[in-house]
């Protein structure tokens, strides 16, 4: 029988104070990894207020699930159309039901095989989650799944290694060793820090041509503020 996401919330405890309950990231390169992940969606979707990004933080999705702590959360996940505010974790029954529409696992010495298997098949069976995406900061592995009826199929990649996002409408592809996102036309999309950096860079070259404009104004006899 097939629950309600009201008849599961009445069936499981308030769990809405409950803590993430996730280890520290494997290393340096995957917490700058997962961060920038994190930079560049936020400052992508700024003025957007209907999704949730979590970071290293834990899933709550079942009674048994809650009792034994056995499983490890998502090392990034996005959740859409929902409300854009701060959680603690990501508690299923509080929310209405709502399981990760993406996932994306960073692959290390002691996760990679049960991201591969476990957590893939968990993903796909139990989440139903539409796409799951997994890097590694270490080898530059990724891979990507699309949940196509029942299962997941492999997302082809282009020419140049990228894959399609259906849920991010952006395409995931490594750059410089780093796992990025990129725009349908294939910009790339900036940090904040690399946002202001590049419209600096506009404003200064604006400023130039004004100048150079404005002294071919003057070599021709005409004053450019008069």
């Amino acid at each position: 029988m097939t629950l309600t996401a009201q008849e599961l919330a009445d069936l499981m405890p308030d769990a809405r104070q409950l803590e993430s309950d996730e280890p520290e990231m494997e290393s340096s390169l995957h917490y700058a990894q997962l961060a920038l992940l994190v930079a560049c969606l936020e400052w992508l979707w700024r003025d957007r207020t209907d999704f949730f990004i979590g970071a290293n933080l834990s899933i709550y999705f079942s009674r048994d699930q809650l009792k034994k702590r056995d499983f490890r959360g998502p090392d990034f996940f996005l959740v859409t159309h929902t409300e854009r505010k701060p959680r603690k974790s990501w508690v299923v029954w509080e929310e209405g039901g709502q399981y990760p529409d993406l996932i994306i696992e960073l692959l290390s010495p002691a996760t990679a095989q049960i991201d591969r298997s476990l957590k893939k098949a968990l993903y796909q069976d139990r989440f139903r989650t539409p796409e799951y995406f997994w890097f590694s900061p270490d080898t530059l592995e990724f891979e990507g799944y699309r949940l196509v009826g029942q299962h997941y199929e492999a997302i082809a990649p282009n020419e140049i290694g990228w894959r399609w996002s259906e849920v991010l409408g952006l395409f995931l592809g490594v750059q410089d060793g780093q796992l990025r996102y990129f725009t349908e036309s294939g910009e790339l999309v900036p940090t904040p820090q690399e946002a202001a950096a590049q419209a600096m860079a506009e404003a200064a070259q604006a400023e130039a041509r004004s100048q150079r404009l404005a002294e071919q104004l003057r070599a021709l006899g005409v004053e450019p503020d008069a």
